[in-house]
C-alpha cells in the first residue's frame, strides 16, 4: 500500500512539472523515509510520513487537502501507551513550519545559539526533540504549506467560508484529525495538541470539539505563546496594564533600567513589576480622568522605573503606552527600534521619529532561515517535490472571528475530562502575546478554581519562538517531556472524588 501511495505522490506531483499543464497537488498520498537521530544520547529510529489526507463535505466530497508531517518510532512494538502530539502553528494563515522545524521535530534550523540566521541555510539534528517519548504530527490547515482548497469536478472552488473563521477552521480541523487518527491506528494513545501563537486559539477550541463531535478526549493542551483576543482586542484598563511586565523584561534585557533593578536576575525583577502592575496599575487606569495630577505623575514615576521609558513621554500617553510605541520608543535615542515578537532583536528605521517601527526585525530575521530551509527539507530530506508554492503564510482573510469562545470552551473540556490537563509556555521577551497576558489568560480560565492544579505555565528568556535560543530549546522541550510524562497513560480512572 505504502508503495502505491508513493508512486501516486511522484506522478502527480510531476504533473506541475509540465509546461502549459495546470499546478495540482495530490489530494490523498504519503511519502515514508527512514531515519534516526540522537536525543539525550540514545539512538532514536524513526519514520517520516508526509503528504496529503482530504477534508469532505456532509456529501463525502473532497473539498480540499491538508499537507501534513507525521514522525514516528520504528522500535516501538505497540503504540497503545505511546503519546501522539498534534501540532499547529497559528497567524491565522501561518503554516506549521515553525515548530516543526526549530522546537519539537527531529531536525532544526541551522541558527546560532540566540535563534539568529547563518547560512549556509539548512537543518541539523534536534537532541532535544520529544519524538523520544511522543510521536508528532505537524499539520498545515488550508492554504498553509501546501494545503489547498479543491475544486469539484466541474472546477467550481468550495466556499471559502467553510475554513476560514474562529469556529470553521476548529470544526473541520476536527474531522481531519479523527481521520488521521483512524488511519494511523491511533484511538488508543494519549493524545495531545499543541498550538502556538493563535494556535493558542485553536486547540483551545479544538479540546472541545474533539470531545463533544469526535469523541477524542485528549490528556492534554499545550499552548505556546498563545493569542487570547478576549483579553488582547478587549481594550480597558486590564487589557492597556497587562503589557507592562513584558516592558520591564525587554528594557532589563537591554540593559536600559536604572541600576537598582538591572543590578537584579530577571526573575527577581519581573515579580516586582507584577505586583506593580496588579495592584497600582490597573486600580489607576480604572479611574482614567478621574486619577488625581499627584496620584498619576506617581504611577507615571514608577512606571518609568519598570521600563526604561520617560515618565514625562508616559504621561503624555496618560499611563496607557502602546506596544507599538514601545517598541519604537525605548531605545530611540540609540537609533535603534526593538522586535515585536522578540525584543532582544533590534532594527533600524529610515526615521528615528515616529510612533511604531518601520518593520517587523524579528521576523525579517526568522523568514532568513525558515523559509530556505522548509523548502529543502520536505523536497531533498523528505521527497515531497512539487511546484506548488509552500505558504509561510497563506490567504486566509476575512478570517470570520465571530462568537470566540474558545476559552471557556477549553473550561468546559477540562471540566468534562478530568485526564485533561494544560501547559502554558511563553517567553518573557515576546511583545505581542505578552508572557503576563498568558498568566493572565490562565488564571482568568476556571475562575471557581478548582481546577487550577491542571494549569501550569513556564516562562523563558526569549521571545515568541522561545526555542530559537539553544537554551530554552533544550529546557522548553525538557518541560514538555515532564508535562507529557505525567499526564499520559496513568491506569488511573477519569473521575473526580469528594
Amino acid at each position: 500500500m505504502r508503495l502505491k501511495l508513493l508512486v501516486l505522490g511522484i506522478c502527480m506531483s510531476l504533473t506541475s512539472f509540465s509546461y502549459g499543464q495546470k499546478q495540482q497537488l495530490p489530494v490523498d498520498t504519503l511519502i515514508v523515509t527512514d531515519h534516526s537521530v540522537r536525543i539525550k544520547g540514545n539512538q532514536v529510529n524513526y519514520k517520516a510520513a508526509t503528504g496529503t489526507q482530504p477534508v469532505w463535505n456532509e456529501e463525502g466530497e473532497v473539498i480540499a487537502s491538508l499537507y501534513h508531517t507525521y514522525y514516528y518510532r520504528t522500535d516501538v512494538k505497540n503504540n497503545a501507551e505511546r503519546p501522539l502530539l498534534i501540532s499547529f502553528n497559528g497567524g491565522p494563515g501561518s503554516a506549521s513550519v515553525w515548530m516543526h522545524l526549530a522546537y519539537t521535530g527531529p531536525k532544526v534550523l541551522r541558527i546560532d545559539e540566540e535563534g539568529y540566521p547563518v547560512q549556509p541555510y539548512g537543518v541539523k539534528d534536534n537532541p532535544h526533540s520529544i519524538l523520544d517519548i511522543a510521536d508528532v504530527v505537524y499539520v498545515n490547515p488550508v492554504n498553509t504549506g501546501y494545503s489547498r482548497m479543491i475544486p469539484n469536478k466541474d472546477g467550481e472552488m468550495p466556499d471559502r467560508e467553510l475554513f476560514f473563521g474562529v469556529n470553521e477552521d476548529i470544526q473541520y480541523l476536527a474531522d481531519w484529525i479523527n481521520t488521521f487518527v483512524t488511519r494511523h491506528n491511533r484511538w488508543r494513545s494519549p493524545k495531545y495538541i499543541i498550538g502556538e501563537s493563535y494556535g493558542g486559539t485553536r486547540v483551545a477550541g479544538l479540546a472541545l470539539e474533539l470531545q463533544n463531535s469526535e469523541w477524542m478526549y485528549l490528556n492534554g493542551v499545550i499552548m505556546v505563546s498563545p493569542a487570547d483576543y478576549q483579553v488582547l482586542r478587549q481594550g480597558g484598563p486590564v487589557a492597556e496594564a497587562l503589557n507592562t511586565p513584558y516592558y520591564t523584561a525587554a528594557a532589563w534585557h537591554h540593559g536600559v533600567l536604572e541600576s537598582s533593578l538591572q543590578n537584579k536576575d530577571l526573575l527577581e525583577v519581573l515579580p516586582e513589576s507584577e505586583d506593580f502592575t496588579i495592584n497600582e496599575l490597573i486600580p489607576a487606569l480604572a479611574k482614567g480622568g478621574f486619577l488625581s495630577q499627584e496620584e498619576k505623575s506617581g504611577i507615571a514615576a514608577k512606571m518609568a522605573m519598570y521600563t526604561g521609558m520617560d515618565a514625562g513621554v508616559i504621561l503624555q500617553h496618560n499611563l496607557s503606552v502602546p506596544n507599538r510605541f514601545f517598541w519604537k520608543e525605548l531605545l530611540r535615542e540609540e537609533g535603534y527600534t526593538v522586535g515585536r515578537l522578540d525584543s532582544r532583536y533590534l532594527g533600524i528605521d529610515k526615521k528615528d521619529s515616529g510612533d511604531e517601527p518601520d518593520y517587523s526585525a524579528e521576523l525579517t530575521s526568522w523568514l532568513h532561515s525558515f523559509t530556505p530551509a522548509i523548502n529543502y527539507y520536505l523536497q531533498e530530506e523528505l521527497g515531497f517535490r512539487t511546484d506548488i508554492k509552500y505558504n509561510v503564510f497563506g490567504p486566509v482573510r476575512p478570517w470570520n472571528e465571530e462568537n470566540d469562545n474558545t476559552r471557556d470552551n477549553l473550561r468546559q473540556a477540562m471540566a468534562q475530562n478530568p485526564y485533561l490537563n494544560v501547559l502554558y509556555q511563553a517567553g518573557y521577551y515576546d511583545g505581542a502575546t505578552t508572557y503576563f497576558n498568558t498568566k493572565y489568560s490562565m488564571w482568568q480560565l476556571d475562575p471557581s478554581g478548582k481546577m487550577k492544579d491542571r494549569l501550569s505555565f513556564k516562562g523563558y528568556r526569549s521571545g515568541h519562538m522561545m526555542y530559537l535560543r539553544a537554551e530554552d530549546l533544550q529546557k522548553a522541550n525538557d518541560d514538555l517531556r515532564t508535562f507529557i510524562s505525567n499526564t499520559a497513560a496513568t491506569n488511573k480512572a477519569a473521575k473526580y472524588e469528594r
